[in-house]
């Protein structure tokens, strides 16, 4: 008889921990347990000792209230997924799950986890928390972030044994929750490529800005533009005060960087780190720069949403789902 396939969990945004999802098998104290309960009886039947009996299924029944409480404890959470933020490859992907008590009585000592099989992360132990009544608690788990793409969150399980550790019981979710990862920057990154000279509108190669001197500081100048071997020769008590290189002109450099002008001996994620390190360069000087990748061209600008625009394009690169 062939044996039947098994479900794979369905992913979703928020769910509810209900009875017919809690398991629960007794833990290795709860088996030596039930093990003294049953020399307790045979001694009680031996002997025939009514005081014997009364202890052993006085014992018993609060193995079995221990039971109870113990599902009660992870029975009728309500989970939701949270934020997830972009990770560069080889960093910490951290996944944020809120756990919501609805109920009048205090959880204590959920034990929250990846739990996929065979899988690197599986040994990191548990986050172990206490969520109150009426209230919620969030809890960050992380898994290493290996490859560019988008990197789904693996299974979570949470077990208990509150109160006394004689049952185990537990309950598996699969949250519908996923981590852009993009390309790591490459480390000795050649400079940023640049076209043409200084034209008549103001545009010329990378770093070129004319220095016209120095001035007081005013709020709003970037730090890069600190005069800092002019500050260190100026005492406070002399009456000096923070002061700023001065640019005319403001000439920048008709930066585009361009996926396909790469050297062709790159392979192909030595490229894409490339391209990122070029893009976190650029933003850092405050330089406007175009992106082309593939499809993608995007014209020159700057700001968060232009950058997350170019890297989400490299961390998708050959592989863009939605």
């Amino acid at each position: 008889m062939a044996r039947p396939a098994l479900r794979k969990p369905e992913r979703s945004a928020a769910t509810v921990l209900t009875m017919r999802r809690v398991y629960v098998l007794p833990s290795r104290a709860g088996v030596a347990y039930t093990a003294l309960l049953v020399l307790m009886l045979i001694g009680a039947i031996n002997y025939t000792l009514g005081l014997g009996f009364a202890l052993t299924f006085f014992a018993g029944s609060c193995a079995v209230v221990d039971m109870v409480l113990t599902v009660r404890n992870l029975a009728g959470l309500r989970l939701a997924t949270g934020r997830a933020q972009p990770v560069y490859a080889g960093e910490e992907a951290q996944f944020e799950l809120h756990l919501h008590n609805d109920g009048k009585a205090d959880r204590c000592a959920l034990r929250v986890g990846f739990h996929p099989p065979g899988t690197p992360w599986r040994t990191q132990p548990p986050h172990v928390v206490d969520v109150t009544a009426g209230a919620s608690t969030a809890v960050v788990l992380s898994v290493p972030a290996v490859r560019r793409g988008w990197l789904a969150a693996p299974p979570v399980r949470l077990t208990t044994r509150f109160p006394l550790g004689l049952f185990g019981a537990w309950s598996n979710w699969q949250p519908d929750l996923r981590v852009l990862v993009y390309p790591f920057p490459e480390r000795d990154a050649p400079p940023l490529p640049s076209r043409g000279d200084a034209s008549a509108e103001g545009h010329g190669a990378v770093g070129l800005d004319n220095f016209a001197g120095i001035r007081s500081y005013q709020p709003g100048d970037p730090m890069r533009h600190l005069a800092w071997r002019q500050i260190a020769r100026l005492h406070p008590q002399d009456g000096g005060q923070l002061v700023t290189k001065h640019f005319d002109g403001g000439a920048v450099a008709e930066l585009l960087l361009d996926f396909a002008e790469l050297p062709p001996r790159l392979d192909l994620e030595a490229r894409l780190a490339r391209m990122t390190r070029w893009v976190l360069e650029a933003e850092a000087r405050a330089l406007p720069y175009a992106f082309r990748l593939g499809h993608h061209h995007y014209p020159a600008a700057l700001g968060d949403a232009h950058r997350a625009a170019c890297l989400r394009a490299l961390a998708l690169y050959g592989d863009e789902v939605s």
